[in-house]
């Protein structure tokens, strides 16, 4: 494990970038959203990922949303920056970048599109951990890139001492059980699938980077840090509380609900890009009462 790993643990919210009806970046929403992550006991940050929108930012926006998150943070909590690409030399440059800004760790999705082999995967990834020193977290999730990463092929980038865990979005939590069991100490596993990540956690995971957490950030902190100190039935009680918001925050393409529901909070504009669209009508209703259940809206 790299030494200069920082504690990544818990609820780590994978951000949405805030946008003006134009489609703009909103700086200001950014800055005010990271205050109220810190102010509501998220654990981490992810910057950049999916959430926030990272395949329609040009690099120029993708890399003032890590700068603008580092600094707002101020070494209070971990900013894991999302920097990967389907573009080994591409994922290099970011990730140096994201670095040289200040990020904590990195996220690093497995290449999408161009379907590399289980060998390529891992060369993919090596090449990175080689040319960057900076805490990298792998990111399987076969549903968005198509390739699905194999537990072989994580276990052998285990031993790479700037890979130090992986974002397991499969929802197959006795894959990653079976991932948690046979990793070498300073390899973590982390959830990427908001319905799963409770019994993750409990089998042994060390926190969910999650969707949920943009808009429940308090619930999700103490969801996180039930499972984590095993109290499996307070852990079970309040994640039948948040499963109906779980579900209905991914009833389209995640970031479409989550940014209408965030919208619907009041604390960001209705910006989202092309080729994503606004919520249908049809899927309001429910994610509005799910909110309104838990005393969110």
């Amino acid at each position: 494990m790299a030494n200069n790993s920082p504690l990544i643990q818990g609820s780590l919210v994978a951000l949405v970038t805030p946008m003006h009806p134009d489609n703009s970046i909103d700086w200001d929403a950014l800055s005010s959203l990271v205050q109220y992550h810190l102010d509501q006991g998220t654990h981490g940050i992810v910057a950049v990922g999916t959430s926030g929108e990272s395949a329609t930012l040009s690099v120029e926006e993708h890399l003032r949303v890590v700068d603008v998150v580092v600094k707002q943070v101020n070494g209070r909590v971990p900013v894991i920056a999302g920097t990967g690409a389907n573009s080994t030399s591409e994922a290099v440059e970011l990730t140096q970048k994201a670095k040289d800004l200040g990020a904590d760790a990195c996220l690093l999705v497995v290449p999408y599109y161009n379907k590399p082999t289980q060998e390529g995967l891992y060369r993919h990834f090596m090449h990175i951990a080689d040319a960057v020193d900076i805490p990298q977290i792998v990111y399987n999730v076969p549903s968005r890139t198509i390739t699905d990463m194999s537990n072989e092929t994580v276990l052998r980038l285990a031993s790479h001492k700037n890979i130090i865990g992986i974002k397991d979005a499969t929802g197959d939590v006795d894959r990653g059980e079976d991932l948690i069991k046979q990793a070498p100490e300073g390899f973590d596993i982390y959830s990427g699938d908001d319905v799963t990540a409770y019994d993750l956690i409990l089998r042994g995971g060390k926190g969910n980077i999650s969707v949920t957490a943009n808009v429940a950030p308090k619930l999700m902190s103490d969801l996180c840090t039930l499972a984590m100190s095993q109290q499996r039935l307070k852990t079970e009680q309040l994640q039948s509380r948040l499963l109906p918001l779980h579900n209905a925050l991914f009833n389209e393409s995640n970031p479409i609900p989550v940014k209408w529901a965030l919208q619907q909070m009041g604390l960001i504009q209705s910006g989202i890009r092309l080729p994503l669209t606004p919520l249908s009508e049809n899927h309001q209703q429910p994610l509005s009462d799910a909110l309104q259940t838990l005393g969110i809206l």
